[in-house]
C-alpha cells in the first residue's frame, strides 16, 4: 500500500506541475492580454466581451451533448484494455457525435440569435452578433472531441503544449484586433480563437489517430450519451446562471458593473487554475480507470485533495495580501472597486480544493442524474447568494456570494460522497485544510484591521508561513516517495 500511494503521490506532483507551470505561463500571457483588453475596451467593452462570451459558452453547454467530458471516461476504459480495435472503433464514434454536435450548435445559434439578444440586451438589436457565434460554437464542439481523445489516451504533454499555444495566439490575435476595431472586434476574436485551437488540436490528435470517414458512426455509445446528456444538462444550468448573473447586473446597473464583477471573478479562478489545470487532463482518466474500486478512489481522492490544498493554498494567500497592487499594476485603476471583492471571493477557493476532487466521483461512475442534481444545486446557491449579495453589499456582495456558494457547495459534494460511494475524507485532507483555511481567514481579517506597515508586515509573515507549511510537508512526500522507490 506504501509502494502505490507514494507512487500516485509522485504523479500528482508531477504532473500538476507540469500543467501547473503551464498555467503559470498561461496566466502571465492571460493578464497581459487583460491588462491591454483593459485598455482598450475599459470597464464597459470588458463587460461586453463577458457577455458574448458566456454566451458563446452557454451555446456550446447546450448543444455538445457532453461529448468532451463523457467521451473521456469511455475511452479511458478502454485505452486501458489495450484493445486498439475497440479504441479506434469508441474514437470514430466520438467524433461522429462531434461532427452532429457541431452542426447542431451552429443551427441554434443561427434560430437563437433574435432571442438572446432580447434577453440580454436593453439597448440596440445584436441578433447579428449572436449569430455570427455559431460557426465559433461548432468548432469548439469539434475540438471538444479531439481533446477528449487525447487526454484518454494519455498525451499530456500534447495537452500541455497545446494550452501554452492557445494562450500565445489568444494574445497575438486579440490585441491588434481590438486595437483596430475595438468593441467590434469581439465576435470575430472568438471565432478566430475557436479556429486556432481546434487547428492545433486536431493536429495532434489526427497524427495518433487518423479520421476514418467509413468508420464514423452514431449507433454507439449509449453510455457515454446517457452522461453527455447530464454533462450537457448542467453545462446549461451552469452557463445559464452565468449568463443570467451577468444579465441581472446588466440589467439592475450597467456594463460597468458586468465588466468590474468579471475581472474580479475572472482572476480568482485564474490563480486557482494553476493548482486545477492537471485535474481534468490527468486526474480524471486515472480516476476513470478505477472508478469501481472503492479503496483505489478514496485513496487516489484523498492524496489529489492534499496536494490541491498545499499547493494551491499560498498562491490565494499571496493573492489576498497583494491584491491592492495587483489590480492597478494588472489591469486599471478604474477596477479598484473589485479589489475587496476579490480578497473575499479568493477564500472560495481554498472550498474548492476540498470539493473538486470529490466531485469528479460521480463522473467517473458516470452517475449522471446525481451529476446534474449536484451542479445544479451550486448554481442555483450561486445566483441567490449573487442577486441577494449585491442587492445589499454592492460588488463586495458578488465576491461574498462566491465563497457561500462553494462552501454550500464543498459540504453538499463531501456528504454526498461519504453517503453514495463510501468516500472518507483522510485526516491528513482534514488537517491541511485547517491549517491553511486559517492562515486564509487570517489574512482576510487583516486586510480589514490593518493598514500600511503593519499590513505588509503582518501579510508577509502569514504568506511564508503557508509556504513553508506547504513546502515542508510536500518535501517529506517526495523524501518517502524516494526512499519507496529505492527499496
Amino acid at each position: 500500500m506504501s509502494t502505490v500511494q507514494n507512487q500516485g503521490y509522485r504523479h500528482i506532483l508531477k504532473y500538476t506541475g507540469i500543467f501547473g507551470g503551464v498555467q503559470g505561463l498561461q496566466l502571465v500571457l492571460g493578464l497581459l492580454r487583460t491588462k491591454l483588453m483593459a485598455i482598450l475596451l475599459a470597464p464597459s467593452g470588458m463587460g461586453l466581451a463577458s457577455l458574448f462570451q458566456s454566451t458563446s459558452q452557454f451555446l456550446s453547454q447546450a448543444t455538445n451533448l457532453g461529448v468532451s467530458m463523457s467521451a473521456v471516461r469511455q475511452l479511458s476504459e478502454d485505452y486501458e484494455t489495450s484493445d486498439k480495435a475497440l479504441l479506434e472503433r469508441s474514437i470514430q464514434t466520438v467524433r461522429g457525435w462531434s461532427l452532429l454536435t457541431a452542426l447542431l450548435g451552429l443551427l441554434v445559434a443561427l434560430v437563437l440569435g433574435p432571442v438572446l439578444s432580447q434577453t440580454t440586451f436593453d439597448w440596440g438589436n445584436h441578433s447579428l452578433h449572436f449569430v455570427l457565434l455559431g460557426p465559433a460554437v461548432a468548432m469548439i464542439a469539434l475540438t471538444g472531441g479531439e481533446t477528449a481523445i487525447l487526454k484518454a489516451t494519455r498525451q499530456l504533454g500534447s495537452l500541455a503544449f497545446i494550452q501554452l499555444l492557445n494562450a500565445v495566439l489568444a494574445l497575438l490575435i486579440s490585441i491588434p484586433i481590438y486595437y483596430i476595431y475595438g468593441e467590434a472586434g469581439i465576435v470575430p476574436v472568438i471565432n478566430l480563437m475557436a479556429f486556432a485551437t481546434l487547428l492545433f488540436t486536431a493536429r495532434h490528435s489526427l497524427r495518433l489517430y487518423p479520421v476514418r470517414w467509413e468508420s464514423l458512426s452514431l449507433h454507439k455509445g449509449s453510455g457515454m450519451l446517457r452522461l453527455g446528456v447530464a454533462f450537457t444538462l448542467a453545462g446549461v444550468v451552469g452557463s445559464g446562471a452565468e449568463m443570467f448573473i451577468r444579465s441581472f447586473l446588466n440589467v439592475t446597473d450597467s456594463l460597468d458593473v458586468v465588466g468590474l464583477y468579471n475581472a474580479g471573478y475572472m482572476i480568482t479562478i485564474t490563480y486557482a487554475g494553476l493548482v486545477f489545470a492537471a485535474m481534468e487532463s490527468d486526474y480524471f482518466p486515472r480516476l476513470s480507470a478505477v472508478n469501481q474500486d472503492i479503496e483505489a478512489t478514496n485513496l487516489m481522492v484523498n492524496k489529489q485533495t492534499e496536494v490541491s490544498i498545499l499547493m494551491m493554498a499560498p498562491l490565494l494567500t499571496s493573492l489576498i495580501i497583494f491584491l491592492p497592487v495587483l489590480i492597478p499594476l494588472l489591469l486599471s485603476s478604474q477596477f479598484l472597486p473589485i479589489v475587496a471583492m476579490t480578497q473575499v471571493a479568493a477564500l472560495a477557493m481554498f472550498f474548492k480544493a476540498l470539493t473538486l476532487p470529490v466531485a469528479y466521483i460521480t463522473l467517473a461512475r458516470g452517475y449522471s442524474f446525481a451529476y446534474l442534481v449536484l451542479e445544479s444545486a451550486y448554481y442555483v446557491a450561486l445566483v441567490v447568494f449573487v442577486v441577494l449579495g449585491y442587492r445589499h453589499w454592492g460588488i463586495w456582495g458578488t465576491g461574498l456570494a462566491i465563497t457561500l456558494a462553494h462552501l454550500a457547495e464543498c459540504l453538499i459534494i463531501n456528504g454526498y460522497a461519504r453517503w453514495r460511494y463510501q468516500y472518507k475524507q483522510s485526516s491528513t485532507v482534514m488537517k491541511y485544510g485547517a491549517v491553511h483555511l486559517l492562515i486564509g481567514l487570517s489574512a482576510y481579517i487583516l486586510t480589514m484591521t490593518v493598514d500600511e506597515v503593519a499590513y505588509w508586515l503582518l501579510g508577509g509573515v502569514l504568506i511564508i508561513v503557508s509556504l513553508s507549511f506547504s513546502l515542508w510537508v510536500l518535501n517529506q512526500k517526495r523524501k518517502s516517495s524516494s526512499t519507496s522507490t529505492r527499496l
